[in-house]
């Protein structure tokens, strides 16, 4: 009896450390600042953006700020928001009220290096952001692919535990290459075709910078090409034409940022709009403007994408 309970005492002692003194949690943000925690964070707040990236990756927040309620938020259609609170739903805005009963261990946001801010707005993410009194915000960076920015997301999952062996991840994955694939040979197949990426706004055409877009950024690399613009990274990332002057540039194709719905509908609404080639044949598509986070979402924006591409005429108009 005397050995058995010595066995039994040295299980417990050997248990006891994993049990009651968890590993530290250390990582990096898109800021360069090192965020370090006693043990791995398990109650996270994230923003829609991070949330969009981290749910199909099996970490599942207990709160989201959301710049808009979470139907008409384009980042978090499709994903299973049961039992997650949102906190906020509105730019800026957030309850911290809410936010403090859920008791986060950690704040999940994006870091925009070029503005040198956090995602979801001073209020919410800025330095004297009540959320910082309740946990430390942290995220990664702003990057030139969305890609790129998935494998960050995919890399903050697997210090939280996530594992990204389940064959649904591998399933959405090989999908989203799948799509990739075909949206690049259709675009290669083209390779005098040119693309505008615009915002049709009441004060005008608001044309975009390929270069301030992680996803435009992505469609270039793999092989569509945008028209040249006055624009450049010092000017900054959008120039506003007027409606009147809205036959300025001439592309191929348009591409329209759908965080609106209504947004192509307004832009047709205009008088002006088929001073553009492209609008009066048709040869329009969907911009997914900065809310791709997973490759289910990805995927199914670059299937409609490259149906556009390939029904579109490369010689539209005249190089400029």
């Amino acid at each position: 009896m005397h050995s058995a309970l010595k066995t039994l005492l040295a299980l417990v002692l050997a248990a006891t450390p994993l049990a009651v003194h968890a590993e530290p949690w250390t990582y990096t943000d898109g800021a360069g600042e090192t965020v370090t925690l006693d043990a791995v964070p398990q109650r996270i707040i994230a923003t829609e953006d991070a949330a969009a990236a981290l749910i199909p990756l099996g970490i599942r927040p207990v709160g989201i700020i959301a710049s808009s309620q979470p139907q008409d938020s384009r980042a978090l259609q499709g994903l299973d928001l049961t039992g997650i609170e949102m906190v906020g739903v509105a730019y800026n805005e957030v309850d911290i009220e809410k936010a403090a009963i859920l008791q986060p261990d950690l704040v999940i946001a994006e870091y925009w290096p070029g503005d040198r801010e956090w995602g979801g707005g001073p209020a919410v993410t800025g330095p004297d952001g009540q959320l910082r009194a309740l946990a430390p915000v942290t995220g990664p960076a702003q990057l030139d692919s969305v890609v790129g920015l998935i494998e960050e997301y995919e890399a903050l999952a697997t210090s939280f535990g996530a594992d990204l062996s389940t064959p649904e991840i591998a399933a959405a994955k090989a999908n989203f290459e799948r799509a990739r694939d075909a949206f690049s040979a259709a675009a290669k197949a083209k390779p005098n075709m040119t693309a505008l990426a615009v915002w049709p706004g009441d004060d005008g055409l608001w044309v975009a910078a390929p270069e301030g877009s992680a996803e435009l950024m992505d469609l270039k690399r793999w092989g569509l090409g945008f028209l040249k613009t006055g624009l450049n990274p010092d000017s900054g990332y959008w120039e506003t034409i007027s409606w009147e002057r809205s036959d300025t540039y001439q592309p191929d194709i348009i591409l329209i940022d759908n965080r609106k719905p209504t947004n192509r509908a307004s832009a047709e609404a205009k008088p002006t709009w088929t001073a553009m080639k492209a609008a009066a044949a048709g040869a329009i598509g969907e911009w997914p403007a900065y809310w791709l986070r997973n490759y289910t979402a990805y995927a199914g924006e670059l299937d409609k994408l490259t149906a556009v591409v390939s029904a579109a005429d490369e010689n539209l108009t005249t190089a400029q």
